[in-house]
């Protein structure tokens, strides 16, 4: 981007770090408000270093988590509005499949938020998806509402609809250095940036911007494989066209928990993913050591022989993308413990693109100083015990 010049504006009613879908939708609510917002993202536009590219997304009302299936109502509506907004279709329902140990928590947290009617044995998931295989003892959860998000699509609709509020986005703009105050001053490789609010959205980068504010978050960055495989005969398990997805709870073989879902991105392909990954630095997560081992790649061969038998083995395709994950995987949404201005949204841990529509309306009521749409509780800093030290 060209360097800042005596001309271009240079003070905000807010400012957001990063560019992703959390931030992006932050930055929407702000605008939507009337507040005069920047949008500051490190790398050109659009890009696949971070957390928020690929085509496709699973959107889910079901979750074993009540404070999360509590959003998940707001969080359709809201995207029903940004398609509405944007003029494009953002989703795609397919349904979504839950299988694991019959009385499993998490499984059964997932099965009261449905209704038991939504439960299905290995009969009645065959009828309904014959490319699955149920096993003694395991159950399959029914999520009619679920589906796919266009997720490339959706990035660049959120950031439009910003845009046509009077936002403004710069990308290719790396933060250099926040200085806190009752203005606070954002210093990029471009120029220097003032607001009387400032909200961090930046990724596996967040730590990195945190520790000279005296904050050192339990984020740990981790390079996931994003794996694509075939069917041994071409539509055979229907997993190939609009259905279904599936998700894992409670397998002994898969801890963290399997996900697939139809490969937007290579047609009659399916996507499918271990949700755990290889910690890793985000400047530096695409080098991987020649030579080394891909356990993910040998535990989801062996769910696909045990429970998807209409696919290949070995996968066709293999990207990969960033989480940044928390200790116990719940979001941190919250206000900096000493510079209650500074704005903090982190630790998306693999499952927040179909929360970002509310995830960015809190960021903008905590900005704002208002008071929440949802119970802050699970999501506080203060969680972690000894994470804030003396700014540097």
């Amino acid at each position: 981007m060209a360097a800042l010049s005596q001309t271009q504006k240079a003070t905000y009613d807010a400012i957001v770090i990063g560019a992703g879908i959390q931030g992006s939708f932050t930055a929407y609510h702000l605008a939507q408000r009337h507040r005069d917002t920047l949008l500051l993202e490190q790398f050109p536009l659009p890009h696949s270093r971070g957390s928020s590219h690929g085509q496709s997304r699973i959107i889910r009302s079901i979750y074993p988590q009540e404070c999360y299936s509590r959003m998940m109502p707001d969080s359709f509506r809201l995207w029903q509005q940004l398609e509405a907004e944007a003029g494009t279709s953002l989703y795609r329902r397919t349904g979504l499949v839950v299988l694991g140990p019959a009385g499993d928590p998490e499984l059964e947290g997932c099965r009261r938020s449905l209704g038991d009617n939504q439960v299905l044995d290995a009969a009645a998931l065959a009828r309904h998806f014959p490319g699955f295989r149920l096993h003694a003892g395991e159950v399959a959860l029914l999520d009619s509402t679920a589906g796919v998000l266009f997720a490339d699509r959706a990035l660049k609709a959120v950031q439009e609809v910003f845009r046509r509020h009077g936002g403004t986005l710069r990308d290719g703009e790396k933060v250099l250095r926040i200085e806190p105050g009752a203005m606070v001053t954002v210093t990029t490789t471009a120029g220097a940036y003032r607001a009387p609010r400032l909200i961090i959205t930046a990724g596996a980068w967040t730590g990195a911007l945190l520790e000279p504010l005296g904050l050192r978050l339990p984020l740990q960055p981790l390079r996931i494989d994003v794996c694509y495989w075939k069917e041994k005969q071409p539509g055979s398990t229907g997993m190939g066209t609009v259905r279904p997805c599936f998700l894992t709870l409670g397998l002994s073989q898969a801890p963290h928990g399997i996900y697939g879902l139809p490969a937007l991105e290579y047609p009659g392909m399916v996507k499918l993913c271990h949700h755990h990954g290889s910690p890793t630095d985000p400047e530096k997560r695409d080098q991987t050591p020649s030579g080394a081992s891909r356990p993910d790649i040998a535990l989801l061969s062996s769910f696909i022989s045990s429970y998807l038998p209409g696919l290949e083995t070995q996968p066709a395709v293999m990207e990969t993308c960033l989480y940044t994950n928390t200790p116990d995987e719940d979001f941190i949404l919250d206000r900096h413990p000493k510079f209650s201005n500074i704005i903090i949204g982190a630790g998306f841990s693999g499952h927040g693109f179909k929360l970002a529509p509310v995830v960015g309306k809190l960021l903008c009521e905590l900005s704002l100083g208002e008071e929440p749409s949802y119970s802050m509780a699970p999501f506080t800093i203060t969680r972690f015990p000894g994470v804030f030290r003396a700014a540097l």
